[in-house]
């Protein structure tokens, strides 16, 4: 008797872990983990002479569409462009905001500090009341005009920051069209019922020269 319920113990057991093992890789399967969302970023070359636009949702993703944007093959390193920072952690790269200018170095170069560097500096320390930069990037090389970024930073510590993604050209060229197409029908609309109003008018014009004539004679 001990032996069958130790037999039926052990029965009940490994269907408890069949099943549980069966719920897992269900669950897997019909619900996988939700990627992040991309966010989007600018990147810059060591000279700053080129600027891409680069949405991705990881570090080794950011780093991996950097190499295609700018087809370089090669180890390379990513810092953030306003102090040369080094972005190496998945942590680190999470804490940053939307639209971080990044700078990307290849085997041997450096973060160089602009031009206007000191100059930047100086005006920091003015507290102005309002700063509004505009910034116009594409994402992809097809765009038609690209996007545009507007940041609005008020007493040097409150910032707004938007993103306004505009149309590639066939819907441009469509949106155009369309806008066309209705431009002309009210104008056909408006020729039509001045056609119609200047026939009303002459009619009447005739009418009344007919009906003066008939008068004189």
């Amino acid at each position: 008797m001990e032996a069958a319920r130790g037999c039926v113990g052990s029965v009940v057991r490994s269907l408890v872990s069949v099943g549980a093992s069966v719920g897992a890789v269900t669950k897997q399967t019909l619900f996988p983990p939700l990627m992040p969302a991309g966010r989007p970023f600018r990147v810059s070359n060591a000279s700053r002479s080129s600027r891409k636009g680069i949405v991705a949702s990881s570090l080794q993703e950011l780093i991996s569409k950097t190499l295609e944007a700018f087809l370089i093959s090669g180890i390379v390193t990513l810092v953030l462009e306003e102090d040369g920072t080094v972005v190496d952690t998945e942590e680190f790269f999470r804490s940053l905001d939307d639209n971080t200018h990044f700078m990307v170095l290849e085997k041997g170069q450096k973060w160089t500090q602009t031009r206007n560097g000191v100059a930047a500096l100086r005006q920091k320390k003015k507290m102005g009341v309002a700063n509004i930069t505009f910034d116009l990037y594409k994402l992809n090389p097809k765009d038609f005009i690209g996007c545009l970024n507007i940041k609005a930073t008020f007493y040097e510590i409150y910032s707004i920051s938007y993103d306004i993604k505009c149309m590639g050209a066939k819907s441009v060229l469509r949106k155009l069209l369309q806008l066309m197409s209705h431009v002309a029908q009210i104008t056909g609309q408006f020729l039509l019922y001045t056609g119609t109003y200047m026939l009303q008018l002459m009619g009447e014009y005739d009418e009344d020269g007919t009906c003066t004539r008939s008068r004189q004679e």
